[in-house]
């Protein structure tokens, strides 16, 4: 009996996958049509293949190329064959895609021109079938259920072939010290690697992929050379070999807790905790303000961690846009002396600081509060109605912050001076 579009889809005895549902629910009637055009469409796919993926224009020979061009062939058969719901020699679907997979990482093939040629046969086999579904006078919901579909069944070859790839890569490394090492370089890469690739090889190192991880630059103190390795947890990912040592940790919670005490020779930056897949953010962080901590700028305490730094790094991500807020916010000191420059400054920040409360000023500079107020009444006159005003207020106090952080002056003729 000729199933119709109306029906629900039909889980298949044999496999659970979507694309194998979708195909089961389309008329039969479909199969018959399309069978004959089995070889047309396979040549199509495979020119538009070698058309849009530049490491598939060239001619495809050898094993590869066989298996290239079989996986096609399969492919196409396993469809119709999966419409009138027949066994077919490509029932199991995983074994062929994920030795597909594995022969790319073999000769040397890029798995991102993989998963682009995937998608290139996806694209021509829906034209084809739609050009052939009108001709037939499918209706449309059927060719609709035809598209999803296909693309359904693109998305799973895909991810069997990257399961083969990345296993691949992972039998390659040998050990599972190498296979973890691997891993790490995979979280830490720019750009991020694919959430399936990642997936894949951290199932080869025998890691659990977790919810957040966070990133901690370490620096060796100068005391102790070479320090001893960090008493950390198995699970957690180190490169302590590198020219910018650092861990990474799969549970923030557990690890961060007294982290002071298990890093003995080690000065430590803890980066912002974030997903996986941007662990490189949290590494590049946690190195910015290792280095503030080696300038002197986030104090010099065993651990230092990013959240509690933010306002500085945001005040120094850019000196020469530092350059140009001083260059405008800090203009009325332009033409006074040097020591007038940094007098006036000095008491500017902390007037700012104190929201003008002369006695707190004082305290603060260790100055008599008559000169306090002498010096914020020249400062009134230098600025005028800026201090009255919000939102300059708030880029001069940027400015003159920044500039104490950083050990320098206000700008003399427009830029800022050592």
């Amino acid at each position: 009996m000729t199933r119709t579009t109306t029906q629900a889809t039909i889980p298949h005895p044999r496999g659970t996958g979507r694309a194998r549902q979708l195909w089961c629910s389309l008329p039969t009637e479909m199969a018959r049509r399309f069978r004959p055009h089995a070889d047309p469409l396979a040549r199509r796919i495979l020119e538009e293949v070698q058309r849009a993926v530049p490491e598939y224009a060239k001619p495809l020979e050898g094993e590869f190329g066989k298996m290239i061009v079989l996986a096609i062939e399969q492919a196409v058969l396993s469809c119709i064959d999966s419409i009138e719901d027949l066994a077919s020699t490509q029932d199991n679907w995983a074994k062929l895609f994920v030795e597909v997979g594995k022969r790319v990482h073999h000769d040397g093939g890029s798995l991102n021109s993989l998963q682009a040629a995937y998608r290139a046969g996806g694209r021509a086999a829906w034209r084809y079938v739609a050009e052939l579904g009108q001709a037939h006078r499918f209706p449309a919901a059927v060719l609709c259920v035809g598209a999803e579909a296909i693309f359904a069944y693109v998305e799973e070859i895909s991810a069997y072939s990257v399961e083969g790839y990345t296993l691949a890569q992972a039998m390659a490394a040998g050990t599972l010290e190498r296979r973890r090492r691997r891993l790490f370089e995979l979280l830490l890469s720019t750009p991020p690697s694919s959430p399936a690739t990642l997936a894949t090889m951290a199932q080869a190192a025998q890691w659990a992929m977790p919810e957040w991880v966070t990133v901690v630059a370490l620096d060796p103190r100068t005391d102790q050379h070479p320090p001893p390795t960090p008493q950390v947890a198995g699970d957690v990912l180190l490169d302590l070999d590198g020219p910018e040592p650092c861990l990474l940790t799969p549970y923030p919670d557990r690890d961060l807790r007294g982290l002071e005490g298990r890093l003995p020779g080690w000065r430590a930056a803890v980066g912002p905790r974030v997903r996986p897949a941007d662990a490189a953010t949290s590494l590049r962080w946690a190195r910015r303000t290792l280095d503030l901590v080696r300038r002197g700028l986030a104090g010099d305490a065993p651990v230092t961690h990013t959240a509690d730094h933010l306002a500085t790094h945001w005040l120094l991500i850019d000196r020469f846009l530092l350059d140009e807020l001083s260059a405008t916010a800090l203009a009325p000191f332009a033409g006074l002396t040097v020591k007038q420059q940094t007098r006036l400054a000095e008491t500017l920040l902390s007037w700012l600081e104190h929201n003008g409360n002369t006695p707190e000023i004082a305290q603060a500079l260790r100055i008599h509060p008559q000169t306090v107020r002498y010096r914020v009444s020249q400062l009134t006159e230098l600025f005028g109605d800026r201090l009255a005003n919000p939102a300059k207020r708030l880029e001069i106090q940027m400015a003159l912050r920044a500039h104490q952080l950083l050990g320098t002056r206000p700008p003399v003729d427009g830029r800022s001076q050592a």
